[in-house]
């Protein structure tokens, strides 16, 4: 395994270097001119930008001081979104370079004049002496050497080179920021109905608000805690649920940022289950923390809601190193089946677990959506449902795109939501 991983590390920093000696070859050299201040601050940059990146990643889990984390973690995760879309870009002006050199050229020969000047008469020959005529040629094979760049075409790919380089850092740039105004704006209402055969009449209607991967952080701190508290209230749910990876950092730096959680209101209370961010943090710590801010963890346990259906919740299944993983016989094992059960669990993937247990909806975020398009096609590779409601046999899984944000506090074609999810009563 050990073996393995250092493989993966050393392809992953190729890749990496590769990108960036990319990124550093047009966006920098091809744009400057050799020894000018921009491309040596273009060169520094390129170095320095990684390095903090690097820092961003790494500083949690070092134990650096958070107002250190807090320094880093600003230009260290933008960087890595604007990396992703300048790349993105760039490789798309390769397709218009060489189409934007041909352009210029075609101006360039239309612009010359249309008549070709007149031609200069010929030399008047001249007898050469029967010596200087016997003189040997100069062999034939000597190659011809190539004549260097005129200006003209140096001026050609220099301007070629800056209105490609522009455009796709430009392009990068708007694209970063709009993701990011998105995340700091707060997350959206979706509502969602979702039909369940086992609801009674007199549920039909019944509201929960399903909240996952806020991601308090180094970045998203308590102004966004109390932002998704105010909308949560805003829509007077009968219920919350928050379904994992509430924060990346220990109480000790984030429990303030938490605080405003314990303004929740709902008819019949909130509830947490943990992801798998929760065991990089302190698990236990922060189960503890909720409970004191009037959240209730479910850890691989069951409570009957009076409105007449299941509520569970299992552990991530992160926890299983810590001997706490998911436990679906304490959740749901002797339950009454005539009963419908819904079933919070952080990660979409334990969906077949609750389609064995009878599960008729399981709410899920850990996926928040693929964050970055296009992350949302690799997600589809380790999620059975990236976003959305599906069906697996009997039960429904509902996997909500997240209010928060992973690493780069951007969001590109998965926007945040808090979902509010209606029941519906086939009996109704």
């Amino acid at each position: 395994m050990v073996v393995v991983f250092v493989l993966v590390l050393i392809v992953v920093l190729a890749v990496l270097a590769a990108v960036h000696w990319y990124v550093w070859r047009r966006l920098v050299r091809d744009v400057t001119t050799r020894g000018s201040l921009p491309r040596r601050l273009g060169t520094v940059a390129v170095v320095a930008l990684p390095m903090l990146s690097f820092a961003a990643l790494t500083s949690s889990r070092a134990g650096a001081p958070f107002a250190l984390q807090q320094v880093v973690a600003w230009p260290g995760f933008l960087w890595l979104a604007l990396l992703l879309y300048v790349t993105l870009a760039l490789l798309v002006g390769e397709a218009v370079r060489p189409l934007l050199r041909r352009l210029l050229e075609r101006r360039a020969q239309a612009a010359a004049p249309a008549e070709a000047p007149a031609p200069a008469p010929a030399p008047v020959p001249v007898p050469v002496p029967e010596r200087a005529a016997a003189a040997p040629e100069e062999p034939a094979d000597v190659a011809p050497q190539p004549a260097p760049d005129t200006p003209v075409e140096v001026s050609r790919r220099l301007f070629v080179s800056r209105v490609v380089g522009g455009a796709a850092a430009a392009a990068a740039v708007g694209t970063v920021g709009y993701g990011t105004y998105g995340v700091l704006r707060g997350p959206r209402v979706k509502r969602v109905t979702v039909p369940l055969a086992k609801i009674p009449r007199a549920v039909h209607g019944y509201r929960i608000a399903v909240v996952s991967d806020i991601h308090l952080g180094p970045i998203l701190g308590r102004a966004h805690t109390q932002r998704i508290v105010d909308t949560i209230n805003s829509t007077q749910p009968d219920l919350i649920a928050v379904v994992g990876d509430l924060v990346d950092g220990t109480v000790e730096n984030l429990g303030s940022a938490a605080e405003p959680l314990a303004r929740l209101r709902a008819r019949h209370g909130s509830f947490f289950v943990t992801g798998n961010h929760e065991y990089f943090s302190g698990a236990d710590a922060w189960v503890d923390h909720v409970r004191e801010l009037g959240l209730r963890p479910l850890r691989n346990e069951r409570v009957e809601v009076a409105a007449g259906f299941d509520l569970a919740g299992v552990d991530d299944i992160a926890g299983e190193s810590e001997g706490q993983g998911p436990d679906f016989g304490r959740a749901l094992g002797d339950r009454d089946r005539a009963r419908a059960a819904v079933l919070l669990a952080h990660q979409p993937i334990v969906v077949h677990d609750a389609v064995r247990h009878g599960v008729d909806l399981q709410l899920s975020g850990h996926t928040h959506g693929g964050q970055l398009w296009p992350g949302n096609y690799l997600a589809e590779l380790a999620n059975p449902t990236v976003a959305g409601l599906e069906r697996y046999g009997d039960t429904q899984l509902y996997v909500s795109r997240g209010a928060g944000a992973w690493g780069p506090p951007v969001r590109v074609g998965a926007p945040s939501d808090i979902t509010i999810v209606e029941l519906a009563s086939k009996q109704a």
